[in-house]
């Protein structure tokens, strides 16, 4: 039987059944899918510009992109219709800065997901030894799920400005034949941004799954246990009202006696007193 058989057979992989590591196993996935749909993204639109000399014309004009979307650095020729001279155009925009963060905070990610699971499997008891495994878990799920947020919020503006920035009705705006109502410029294929729409989802879900770990990081840390051990006991508090009342009523009975007694004494005395008037009267007779 193989070592991975073997662990599988001993049990290793329950703990995958808890939330703390099957979050981390969602969490590498997702984050995978965030960096490969982001990261590996090419695309591409197509132009014609239909000049009033025809052998002018140019009915299939590509341009491409890709990831880290330095649009300013595509460049692509278009006629100008005014004989077979060609002007060398570039899309506007630099959008380099907020992809790349957003890819390198799920490649991060991705990586620290893999350590952590298989810690959470195969390393456990040296995890929680001395709680410091948990202390710098909590820490780094916090950091990530900022990242994360920031990440995702600027990534999501950037393909928006992707999105402005190859709209094919920009571009034939750059074009100074298309300035002339005589020649007919048209868009004939536009970029498809499916999968970098599908990049932004990732990122907000990848939000979504680190901050909502954080409890569970939390839960194995110190702080938690030791808000837990000076929380009041019911059954000791409980127990010492029973034993206040009881003190309350011994006190109460013992009181009572005393005051009975002392009531008791005093009619006594007063008896006494009363019952030697009489003697005290007859001697002188």
């Amino acid at each position: 039987m193989d070592p991975v058989s073997q662990l599988a057979s001993a049990g290793t992989f329950r703990a995958l059944k808890e939330p703390l590591a099957f979050l981390r196993a969602l969490e590498l996935l997702f984050a995978i899918f965030a960096f490969a749909t982001c990261g590996g993204y090419s695309g591409g639109l197509r132009l014609s510009v239909d000049c009033v000399n025809k052998t002018d014309s140019d009915l299939s004009i590509d341009i491409a992109f890709a990831y880290p979307f330095r649009l300013h650095q595509v460049t692509f020729e278009v006629p100008t219709c005014e004989g077979k001279e060609r002007e060398k155009l570039a899309l506007t925009g630099d959008f380099s800065s907020s992809a790349e963060f957003f890819v390198t905070v799920a490649v991060f990610a991705f990586l620290y997901s893999l350590a952590a699971t298989v810690v959470y499997i195969f390393f456990q008891n040296k995890y929680r030894e001395n709680n410091r495994g948990p202390f710098i878990d909590f820490i780094v799920t916090v950091v990530f799920s900022f990242l994360w947020l920031v990440g995702s919020s600027a990534w999501a503006k950037g393909l928006s400005d992707v999105k402005v920035a190859t709209d094919p009705k920009e571009v034939l705006l750059l074009m100074s034949a298309c300035k002339q109502s005589s020649n007919k410029c048209m868009a004939v294929h536009s970029p498809v941004m499916s999968s970098l729409n599908t990049s932004v989802v990732f990122g907000f879900l990848n939000f979504i799954l680190w901050a909502g770990n954080i409890w569970f990081v939390f839960k194995e840390t110190g702080w938690h246990s030791s808000g837990q051990r000076y929380l009041p006991d019911p059954m000791e508090k409980h127990a010492s009202s029973y034993n206040q009342g009881r003190y309350n009523q011994d006190s109460y009975g013992s009181g009572a006696g005393y005051s009975q007694q002392a009531s008791l004494g005093l009619s006594s005395d007063e008896f006494g007193q009363q019952s030697s008037g009489p003697a005290s009267f007859a001697n002188p007779i």
